[in-house]
């Protein structure tokens, strides 16, 4: 079943959230999403009503760096290659493009995390920039972009893959 997340699923989603590769956030953090992007947040449950992935995100910038952001997208590994996370992606995608009107769709990877790099070109993203310390300021991130229709000349792509910034110096202006 594919719905949108509600706050009694923060009680049920440790089967996904406990993969090292995901991201955990404090209580108050997730809240904030749920209430100022709901429509950016939504899971996928199986037949016994087991959370088998969900996907997090918001839309942020200004004129064309307005954009959807994927915070969070993470399926359970018992549940892994069934294209859950081609599915929720795509909710992502269509959130920014139908209900916001956005340019691109970004996220952010570990650049260790090679099978996740893979997975996204397959779905349309390409390397725009690094992030230096983005974990933790331990690990670097990618910073990943898919354009949208309303991107037509494909600016909000054009990669910086020699770029390399550090934390501080991301802004959606």
């Amino acid at each position: 079943t594919f719905r949108y997340f509600t706050c009694d699923d923060l009680f049920h989603f440790n089967n996904v959230n406990l993969d090292p590769l995901t991201e955990t956030y404090n209580l108050p953090f997730y809240l904030h999403y749920l209430g100022t992007w709901p429509e950016y947040f939504a899971l996928v449950n199986d037949t016994c009503d087991t959370m088998m992935g969900y996907i997090m995100g918001k839309v942020e910038g200004k004129q064309e760096n307005w954009h959807g952001h994927v915070t969070a997208v993470t399926v359970a590994p018992e549940y892994r290659r069934l294209s859950l996370g081609r599915q929720l992606m795509a909710f992502l995608e269509t959130v920014s493009e139908n209900l916001h009107n956005a340019y691109f769709v970004d996220l952010f990877v570990r650049v260790s995390n090679t099978v996740a790099i893979d997975m996204y070109k397959k779905f349309g993203y390409s390397i725009y920039r690094q992030v230096l310390g983005y974990y933790s300021g331990k690990e670097d991130a990618y910073d990943m972009r898919k354009p949208l229709p309303k991107d037509v000349d494909k600016l909000s792509i054009k990669p910086l893959a020699d770029m390399k910034i550090t934390p501080d110096q991301l802004q959606w202006e």
